[in-house]
């Protein structure tokens, strides 16, 4: 599964804020943690982290593409890593569920789990790579007009008061 480099980017940065999250005072309930973890695949965020270790092997087996005699090897080792791995990938999930236990009670979360297991939230799942990338690109080039819009204004207006500006 490849991800798109605006969601691979949004994954990462969600998950070092949720782990860069302090501890909460008082621990969650298992069943408070059973339902964020739940969140955690409904919402998306899950894929995303399954993503994260094939989006890293395959940026390893670019950076050694000056080295064709090592892609035998390299692909048998990475291959034996990814059960490994598995350990990792349920520790980021824990860590995610943790974040959503924290901020959200056990109420909302399963409010949250309701939408995203309607037909409407799954599709709202499988449609946020592409919104989210639409969006920020869309955005992009709003903020480039609106800069230009604001600078023009200001030119305008600093003029009125007696001032050049460049």
């Amino acid at each position: 599964m490849w991800m798109r480099p605006v969601t691979l980017w949004a994954a990462l940065i969600g998950l070092s804020l949720v782990a860069a999250v302090p501890a909460a005072a008082q621990e969650p309930s298992a069943s408070h943690l059973a339902a964020a973890r739940e969140l955690v695949v409904a919402g998306g965020t899950g894929g995303s982290i399954d993503a994260i270790f094939p989006t890293l092997f395959e940026d390893i087996r670019r950076q050694s593409v000056t080295r064709p005699e090592l892609s035998k090897d390299l692909n048998d080792v990475l291959k034996s890593l990814e059960a490994e791995l598995e350990t990792q990938r349920q520790q980021a999930m824990n860590i995610a569920a943790r974040g959503y236990a924290k901020w959200l009670s056990e109420a909302e979360i399963r409010d949250a789990l309701a939408f995203f297991t309607s037909a409407s939230g799954k599709k709202y799942v499988t449609v946020l790579p592409d919104l989210t990338e639409d969006v920020v690109q869309s955005l992009t080039s709003w903020s480039q007009v609106a800069s230009e819009y604001v600078m023009t204004r200001v030119r305008v207006e600093m003029t009125k008061r007696g001032h050049q500006m460049q």
